[in-house]
């Protein structure tokens, strides 16, 4: 079973030509949905409010098969998330969050909410960068156990730090203890402005010891390790818009990772870890391919 912090909004999606639509989002919502739609067991840790959008989140991981790990009534409204798409598909993104749902898990609500038995745990996006969501954040990281994976997205969201103190404090305690990182190009360009893409993941892999994927749209997945570096291509696909897609490809290598039943020490085997991206980027692959953050089933990848 896996565990995914972090938290759950609409996306408010806006097209080129200005139409509006909305989708239930937040990229660990996104990825907890890829990994219960895989058909792997998986809880969410996150606010959910009771209003109404709440419970649309609340009816979507549910039908998906997301087990829902805090049960605490939340009054505060559900966090928007504003999606603007550009001709290519590509989004950025404005978010509503002040007071809002995702910022009502304190560490002691998320602590409760951690399950021994999980075999790995996903942290980022939001999570990194809001208190109390952040605090509970690191509560968790330093409450998991030995043998318990940790995968983080920092997913860094510039426009909403306004004190960007809290995402580095955050990002440097799950650094400590990361076993899989995922970047994109900008989440690197934001972080490590005066270093490349590929020297500022030679330098996280240095300093963490964990594996790091960069993950840099069409051009593949670039991977480094403790011993080694190779990149992954990925296929060309008709791009519907890439929504979700980062989510999905590190809900497809969780997935893969646990259904083989592989732990920690198995991240320094090169063949594994190919594997498990090539596994990934099938599953962003499919998602690009549909509007809005919609991850594929086990059966569609057959």
């Amino acid at each position: 079973m896996i565990q995914v912090m972090g938290e759950a909004l609409i996306d408010i999606i806006v097209s080129p030509s200005g139409e509006i639509d909305s989708v239930v989002g937040g990229g660990p919502v996104n990825t907890a949905r890829t990994i219960a739609r895989l058909g792997t067991e998986v809880s969410f840790i996150g606010g959910i409010s009771q209003d109404a959008l709440g419970k649309r989140i609340r009816r979507l991981l549910e039908s998906d098969g997301v087990k829902i790990a805090i049960e605490h009534d939340c009054a505060a409204s559900t966090t928007l998330a504003i999606a603007s798409l550009d001709d290519d598909g590509a989004a950025t993104y404005r978010f509503l969050i002040d007071g809002t749902s995702s910022l009502s898990v304190t560490p002691e609500i998320a602590l409760e909410a951690l399950d021994a038995k999980a075999t790995a745990i996903h942290v980022g996006t939001l999570a990194f960068v809001f208190e109390p969501l952040s605090q509970a954040t690191r509560s968790v990281v330093a409450a998991m156990g030995e043998n318990q994976l940790l995968m983080i997205d920092p997913n860094a969201r510039p426009s909403v730090m306004q004190d960007p103190s809290q995402f580095w404090e955050t990002f440097n305690a799950a650094l400590n203890r990361a076993d899989v990182i995922k970047f994109s190009g900008d989440d690197l360009d934001y972080m490590f402005p005066d270093l490349s893409n590929q020297a500022a993941v030679r330098d996280i892999c240095r300093r963490s010891q964990a594996v790091v994927l960069f993950t840099d749209g069409s051009r593949g997945v670039h991977v480094s390790t403790k011993n080694e570096e190779f990149h992954v291509d990925v296929p060309e696909v008709q791009v519907v818009d890439t929504v979700g897609a980062g989510d999905s490809f590190s809900g497809g290598f969780l997935t893969y990772w646990d259904s083989h039943n592989w732990n920690r020490s198995q991240l320094q085997d090169e063949n594994s870890v190919r594997a498990a991206v090539d596994f990934g980027v099938k599953v962003a692959g499919m998602t690009c391919q549909r509007a809005g953050a919609m991850p594929p089933f086990a059966h569609e990848l057959v």
